[in-house]
């Protein structure tokens, strides 16, 4: 077929392929001109970046659950893990009424506000959160107390109190009441975040200490306790 230039300003005869390459520019093309329909076909889930040098590039289509994560100035995206840090793994918690304490003094003694957990890497940490009515008999001026919580890790040689605040010369909290005698009860809380560093099954028990007081107990006078203890991935 014959080109034919045409008087209205259009070509006719030009069949596919029949340009010379590379002379069709970005001047050439009207904006907007170029759909869906013309460009290249690609890989599903592939999306379309610059490369170091300015030039069109694809980001390679990434796994199940990932996200895109930029590799900041020149450089390409590329679709990794989401982070997990803050995620709550799991939760375990725990009532009791049983009323446990001593009257000897300066001895810590266990109660039955007891709770296992295991956590599922050793990154993860652990938040500690107790409620629970304390009770305090008084014979002579004044009395106190303290309570704290203990962590025991299966297989472990030894169970060690859990840093519970900012200050880590103390692990516990003291109360003292000036009543000369009588009964005194009122709730009380401990929280914090441990950072136990294993994967093997960890028992957070409350303990109490008689520091003044002729009787000290947790729960004493039909009071509740409740413990939760948290994984959160690290």
């Amino acid at each position: 077929m014959a080109i034919v230039i045409n008087g209205s300003g259009t070509v006719t005869g030009i069949s596919v392929g029949g340009l010379p390459d590379d002379i069709v520019d970005a001047g050439t093309l009207a904006d907007n001109a170029v759909g869906l329909a013309q460009m290249a076909g690609g890989t599903d889930g592939n999306i379309i970046t610059y490369d170091t040098s300015g030039n069109p590039a694809v980001v390679a289509t990434g796994s199940d659950g990932q996200v895109l994560t930029s590799a900041g100035a020149d450089a390409v995206p590329a679709f990794e893990a989401a982070a997990a840090g803050g995620k709550i793994l799991q939760i375990v918690t725990m009532q009791d009424s049983t009323s446990a304490g001593t009257s000897s003094l300066a001895t810590w003694t266990d109660t039955s506000v007891t709770l296992a957990i295991t956590p599922s890497a050793t990154s993860s940490k652990i938040l500690l959160m107790w409620s629970g009515q304390m009770y305090i008999q008084n014979t002579a001026s004044d009395g106190g107390y303290a309570h704290r919580f203990s962590q025991a890790i299966s297989g472990g040689a030894t169970t060690a109190p859990v840093e519970l605040h900012s200050n880590s010369a103390v692990n516990y909290s003291s109360h003292y009441t000036q009543q000369t005698y009588g009964q005194f009860a009122h709730y009380v809380t401990m929280h914090g975040i441990v950072s136990p560093n294993t994967t093997s099954a960890i028992t957070y028990t409350l303990s109490v200490i008689n520091q003044t007081a002729n009787q000290v107990s947790v729960n004493g006078l039909g009071g509740k306790s409740a413990l939760t203890l948290m994984e959160i991935a690290g």
